[in-house]
C-alpha cells in the first residue's frame, strides 16, 4: 500500500517525518534493522533516490546507522530517541499553540479547552 503524500512539502522531507515518528513511536525498536531503501521505496510508491535521501538525513540526525553487512539499524541510544521525541513534542505543542491563537484563543481560554475535552 503506497503511502500518502501532500503536494505543499518535498517527499523526502514527509518520508523522513513518517520513518521518524515509526522509530519514536515504536514501531521501530531501537537495534531493529530498517527495510532496505529498494523495499521502503516500493512500499511508500517513491523513487529510492528519495529514500536514500531521507535515510541520509536520519543518520545524519543520530536515528539510525549504516551496517556495512546487514543494513540500516535502528539507533541502540534511547536518549537520542528520547531527545528527537520531545523535540517533535514541542514542535507539535508550538503549532496547535498558534493555530490556537489565530483562532482568537488567550492561553487561558487554550488550558481550560484542554482541560473540558480530555
Amino acid at each position: 500500500m503506497a503511502w500518502e503524500f501532500k503536494s505543499d512539502r518535498p517527499i523526502y522531507t514527509q518520508l523522513l517525518e513518517k520513518i521518524q515518528l515509526m522509530i519514536i513511536s515504536g514501531k521501530y525498536k531501537p537495534g531493529d534493522k530498517l527495510p532496505s531503501v529498494r523495499e521502503f521505496a516500493s512500499e511508500a510508491a517513491v523513487n529510492p533516490n528519495t529514500i536514500q535521501r531521507a535515510m541520509a538525513e536520519l543518520e545524519r540526525i543520530g536515528l539510525v546507522y549504516s551496517n556495512r553487512t546487514s543494513g540500516r539499524m535502528i539507533t541502540d541510544d534511547l536518549e537520542k530517541i528520547k531527545e528527537i521525541k520531545k523535540e517533535l513534542a514541542k514542535e507539535s505543542v508550538n503549532e496547535f499553540m498558534q493555530n490556537m491563537g489565530r483562532l482568537g484563543y488567550s492561553e487561558d481560554d487554550i488550558i481550560e479547552l484542554i482541560q473540558k475535552y480530555k
